[in-house]
């Protein structure tokens, strides 16, 4: 049988993506900071991603299941927006510990048990690759820092024969979409900078996630991925056109169009 780390794995993506693997033969090992009871072919773990010692532990408590992971796959995150200029200290440093640290660290602490022709899945978003928004920065960057550090796992693990890849996700159909909204009328409510120019926003981020997909789609793409012999670093699902078309316009043009916009 083959073993598969999943984090976040109690989230809509994960979560589907757990049932899938595990109908497919897989044990699943399903980490989370919450977690539900075990059952055939998933092992639940309750881990905090951003602390060393819990994905020790998590890490000791596999050993005693295999010696070997054919498989991560990274769901773990948080959906934040706010102000760059107004950000609390310790919010703009816990995106980066959970978006970004998280999976360094249990990458890291999970490399021994990856062997050749194992493969590392992260999931990171279709902004990672584009020119950040106003208000989604902080989201953005993470993830687009993400998108990075796995190219740059990508260029260094396959030396060892194992494959990182990404998917680059749209907007689907979570929890994360109620979190979005909350953070959204937070942010429309607090902001002392930008209120005219956030209530703007808020309507074109509630057009942009009504055309949203189901996580079922997204374990549907992670398992094409965990099934590819030798897969692509990158792979997208839902992007946007709109996003799409005003990345490829010149940087003056676009942040005129945004100025014109929301202002």
């Amino acid at each position: 049988m083959k073993y598969i780390v999943v984090t976040g794995a109690y989230g809509g993506m994960g979560r589907k993506t757990v049932e899938l693997l595990k109908k497919q033969g897989f044990c699943v090992i399903a980490i989370d900071k919450t977690t539900d009871a075990a059952e055939e072919n998933v092992v639940p773990l309750q881990v905090d991603v951003t602390d060393s010692e819990s994905v020790k532990g998590a890490f000791e408590k596999v050993k005693t299941l295999t010696d070997e992971l054919f498989a991560i796959v990274h769901f773990a995150g948080i959906y934040m927006l706010d102000s760059l200029a107004e950000i609390d200290s310790g919010r703009f440093e816990y995106a980066f510990r959970v978006n970004l640290f998280g999976a360094f660290l249990i990458n890291k602490t999970f490399l021994p048990l990856l062997k050749r022709g194992s493969r590392i899945v992260m999931t990171t978003s279709e902004l990672a690759p584009l020119d950040p928004l106003p208000f989604t920065g902080i989201y953005a960057v993470t993830k687009g820092a993400l998108d990075k550090y796995a190219y740059s796992l990508r260029m260094e693990l396959q030396l060892l024969g194992i494959y990182v890849c990404v998917l680059r996700a749209g907007a689907v159909d979570t929890g994360m979409l109620d979190v979005s909204t909350d953070a959204l009328d937070r942010f429309c409510s607090n902001t002392k900078l930008y209120s005219c120019n956030a209530r703007r926003f808020k309507s074109i981020v509630e057009r942009v996630e009504a055309k949203c997909i189901p996580p079922e789609k997204i374990a549907q793409k992670t398992q094409k991925i965990l099934n590819y012999k030798h897969p692509k670093f990158a792979y997208s699902i839902n992007r946007n056109l709109l996003l799409l078309l005003l990345n490829a316009l010149p940087k003056g043009l676009q942040l005129a169009i945004i100025r014109q916009v929301l202002k």
